[in-house]
């Protein structure tokens, strides 16, 4: 993919049945994400931002509303079209690094392109490891690497089809300051160089600087302030849909 995917929730709510009763994770959201840009949410812990970006990346349906990616809807979708939504056309990153314990650096990163292209992998995931820097490490496992070094080598994994949309949930969360700023720095050279657009939920303030735009959540509304990423000083969400 060398285009970014534009992004288009209409009136989205996503609700959980629970023992304890109904969760309303997220409340009516409508947004609009423009292809190319570089969209951060912001918010305290519990206030639906995972959520939504799971609504985002496919790896949910809303309960109710309208989901579009590139101009297709995904939300009404069975699982099995929205995995196949996801491996040809997302990179997805998360928190927790998530890489195959008894595979190398290679064999993680390539292991989505030989699903297509068995012979085509490994070359390319250890040119894109050593652009990362990562080069002496290509043949470690997991546990021979560093923190930095994992989620660096999870984020080539999630970038190595060229994907048009990237979604990152959290992905500096477990990361020291160097880590992190090496992490965000990747994530928006891939973006600018493959005009994906990409949609990133942070705590950290500075992280969500860096983007073209932060929206805050709180209680699974949007608002319309992102300035303190911890949601204090967010106020109350604002009537209408913020726009991106």
């Amino acid at each position: 993919m060398s285009a970014g995917a534009s992004i288009a929730l209409d009136d989205v709510t996503k609700r959980y049945e629970t023992a304890a009763g109904v969760i309303l994770a997220v409340d009516g959201i409508s947004l609009d994400v423009q292809p190319g840009s570089s969209l951060a949410i912001t918010g305290p812990s519990g206030c639906g931002k995972s959520t939504l970006l799971g609504l985002i990346g496919g790896l949910d349906a809303p309960t109710t509303g309208r989901v579009a990616i590139g101009g297709r809807e995904i939300s009404t979708l069975p699982e099995w079209n929205r995995a196949g939504v996801r491996r040809h056309e997302m990179g997805l990153v998360f928190q927790s690094d998530n890489l195959l314990p008894f595979l190398t650096a290679t064999e993680n990163v390539s292991l989505q392109l030989s699903l297509d292209d068995p012979g085509d992998g490994n070359t390319r995931s250890l040119e894109l490891l050593v652009e990362l820097g990562l080069g002496e490490e290509a043949d470690k496992l997991p546990d021979q690497l560093s923190g930095g070094q994992r989620q660096r080598v999870a984020v080539a994994r999630a970038l190595i089809h060229r994907p048009s949309l990237i979604v990152a949930d959290e992905p500096t969360g477990s990361l020291d300051a160097e880590s992190a700023i090496a992490v965000v720095d990747l994530l928006l050279a891939a973006q600018r160089t493959f005009g994906a657009t990409l949609v990133l939920v942070t705590h950290e303030p500075g992280v969500a600087r860096r983007l073209d735009r932060a929206v805050g959540m709180l209680d699974g509304r949007l608002t319309d302030r992102a300035d303190r990423a911890d949601g204090a000083g967010a106020g109350p969400p604002t009537p209408g849909h913020p726009r991106a």
